[in-house]
């Protein structure tokens, strides 16, 4: 009975560790809404741009990041990726209707629409930082995706750019409840590995 106490208390803190590790929120304890106002917590302070990157559940990212803009965080989406389908609209393209569609100004959109991976998002990214003078982002993407892209990003910078971290909550394929599927574990088991390569050198 003891054993068994024991293994539920360790099961639960690896998957509370797991699940921490991977979704680093930055702006968690921060007011989602900036709008007429000005903190004086550096990690909460108004950015150059919300970056959202495809992938998984694309919708769900692009809503997070339509949510920060439309509470003030910055005047500018830049929307990552290529097309999953060649033969059809790249992702980027694809985030950017879905931001028209919720109100947001095609001026305030810029879209990166040739990366096919977390790296190349991150580095095709930059140019567009550079382009703008981009010096400070909020990062958005899926909860078990955050932690690796994050490093990427910070690693295609070069220290030129802040990161700062800020995953969708939950999507079509994460939630705290994550642990109870196959394709929970997949996900996160996956996402260690190639955080494991990324400092290895060998980043997709």
């Amino acid at each position: 009975m003891i054993k068994a106490i024991i293994a539920v208390i360790v099961f639960a803190f690896m998957v509370l560790l797991i699940g921490t590790y991977l979704s680093p929120d930055d702006l968690r304890g921060c007011d989602i809404s900036l709008k007429g106002k000005e903190s004086s917590n550096l990690a909460c302070k108004r950015v150059d741009a919300i970056v959202a990157v495809s992938g998984g559940d694309t919708d769900a990212r692009t809503d997070e990041a339509v949510k920060l803009y439309k509470n003030g965080w910055s005047d500018l989406l830049i929307f990552s990726g290529a097309a999953a389908d060649k033969t059809g609209p790249s992702n980027a393209k694809a985030m950017r209707k879905h931001a028209l569609k919720k109100g947001v100004p095609d001026s305030a959109i810029v879209i990166e629409e040739n990366s096919n991976t977390t790296q190349e998002n991150a580095r095709l990214s930059r140019n567009v930082f550079s382009e703008r003078k981009i010096s400070r982002i909020i990062l958005v993407t899926s909860a078990y995706h955050q932690r690796r892209a994050g490093i990427e990003f910070r690693l295609a910078a070069g220290g030129n750019v802040e990161v700062i971290n800020h995953p969708v909550a939950q999507d079509k394929q994460w939630s705290n409840w994550w642990w109870i599927s196959p394709n929970g574990w997949w996900l996160a088991m996956s996402e260690i590995i190639k955080i494991i390569a990324t400092y290895a050198g060998a980043s997709r």
